[in-house]
């Protein structure tokens, strides 16, 4: 396609699937000839027909490449200005979200997905390809071909901050549309948490369907204390068809934008949410509660009922233990020099008028065999996932490095072959297991031990995140705190 067309066919996009009003088409285009820098303009006479937005973009990519208008290093931020002149401004987004969701929470947060989606805000088109699959045991693995692997958590905060101060982190509202970050086409939406101003905005490299976060309008740190359990049931009585996590707000265990306070959550039914209670407890006061050890892999504490007051109450209750509690056997410290290390990750999903809070119990505290974490990924699981076990993954749904694609298809050659290659090395662990149990015979097969064994392995690993060795240890830490059988 030569350029004109391209950008007919662009404009005649947003009309179709971004809002723009014939009245503005004009300004529309003349804004892309701002943009790319274009001289002139003669009609092409093509009208839009259906193509997908990444094939749209590619071909005026193509066009501008060729005629010298930008640099290919300049691609992504033009591209993004380009979407930016089409997309709705925030004012009229939030207008028709607010209207929707007088009609139905589900369908107002439906609608912004596909905004956000149709606006190549959400690179759905990439995230369609991204390997999934849900393992034996039901945890679901994903591969992520999008987003870079951090194996230094230090490197994985200065991947998500901001040169220059503005805007403070790479999640405040300031960067709705702000293009230093690629961000033209972002999106965002106003809550009203406790007494408190949030927004909603969907993740560009969504982990599960519907991924996003809520995040305060003040830049200031993540914590979790008694009024977050409050926020977080606030969230899922404004859209009940979602959860809503915070992430443990300390290094190596916790999100990676700490510096400022904010939620995850979304549309899909994580694996947590059906795990059983093993050893249901009380506590005295809250008859109207109920209390759990979960039947899970990592430590987790499920507290449900209908009282939003009595399980705040007893969330708090259990968080406050947990973050005074000691056992140096274990390595259990809450705080040293080095800072404090015990942290509760809170999750919640609402059926009906109940609550069902989850708490996953953390610590990041390191050791000389552990210098990355004693209750993290053990270094024998570290090709497969070195990075942070965050809220997503302790809830059953975990994200691995791109780079597997390729090693496991080397690994898959390995298998069916009967020999480990010397550039496989890190990956005997995985092939010595495959091989002790079943050694597969066809392609099919070892693809399905390759997946087999990778869900094997991340329930290792959330066993690993966990602070109590059994679930009765678990109790009995619950029991120290005043809950009883």
């Amino acid at each position: 396609m030569q350029l004109f067309e391209v950008m007919d066919k662009l404009v005649g996009y947003a009309e179709a699937r971004l809002g723009l009003s014939r009245r503005d088409a004009v300004y529309a285009r003349n804004t892309l000839l701002l943009l790319l820098g274009a001289e002139g303009y003669a009609a092409s006479g093509a009208v839009y027909e259906g193509e997908r937005i990444g094939e749209l973009l590619s071909a005026l990519n193509e066009c501008a490449l060729g005629m010298g208008l930008y640099e290919a290093g300049d691609a992504e931020r033009k591209l993004d200005e380009v979407m930016g002149a089409l997309t709705l401004p925030p004012s009229e987004v939030e207008k028709i979200f607010s209207e929707t969701y007088e009609i139905s929470p589900e369908r107002a947060t439906a609608w912004l997905y596909r905004y956000s989606v149709a606006s190549d805000y959400v690179k759905k088109e990439k995230l369609d390809k991204n390997p999934r699959f849900t393992a034996r045991n039901g945890l679901i693995v994903t591969i992520n071909l999008a987003k870079p692997e951090f194996r230094d958590p230090k490197k994985a905060v200065s991947g998500n901050s901001v040169k220059g101060g503005y805007p403070a982190c790479s999640i405040c509202r300031e960067n709705e549309g702000f293009g230093g970050r690629a961000k033209r086409t972002l999106r965002t939406v106003s809550l009203t948490l406790g007494d408190e101003k949030w927004f909603w905005q969907f993740s560009p490299y969504g982990y599960f369907r519907e991924h996003g976060i809520a995040v305060n309008e003040k830049h200031i740190p993540m914590h979790v204390d008694e009024e977050t359990f409050y926020r977080l049931m606030d969230f899922v009585d404004a859209f009940p068809h979602y959860f809503i996590g915070c992430n443990a707000p300390l290094p190596r265990i916790g999100g990676s934008v700490l510096a400022h306070d904010h939620f995850q959550g979304g549309g899909e039914r994580l694996p947590l949410f059906d795990a059983k209670v093993k050893i249901p407890l009380k506590l005295d006061g809250y008859p109207d509660t109920e209390v759990g050890v979960l039947d899970w892999y990592g430590t987790c504490i499920r507290v449900s009922g209908e009282n939003r007051r009595s399980i705040a109450k007893v969330c708090e209750r259990i968080r406050e233990g947990w973050l005074a509690y000691r056992d140096e056997a274990r390595g259990l410290i809450p705080e040293d020099e080095n800072g404090v290390h015990h942290a509760l990750s809170p999750t919640v999903v609402k059926t009906g008028n109940r609550y069902e809070m989850h708490l996953i119990v953390r610590s990041n505290i390191t050791s000389k065999e552990y210098p990355d974490g004693v209750f993290h990924a053990h270094p024998v699981f570290h090709v497969i996932k070195k990075e942070s076990i965050g809220l997503i993954e302790a809830q059953g749904l975990f994200i691995l490095p791109g780079r597997l694609v390729h090693e496991l298809g080397i690994l898959k050659d390995a298998l069916l072959a009967g020999k480990l290659p010397k550039e496989l090395a890190e990956f005997t662990l995985l092939y010595a297991e495959i091989m002790a149990t079943a050694i597969p015979r066809t392609e099919e097969e070892a693809e399905r031990a390759i997946r087999e064994e990778l869900g094997y392995i991340c329930e290792r690993i959330l066993e690993n995140t966990a602070v109590f060795e059994t679930h009765e240890d678990t109790a009995n830490f619950l029991r120290g705190l005043g809950f009883h059988d």
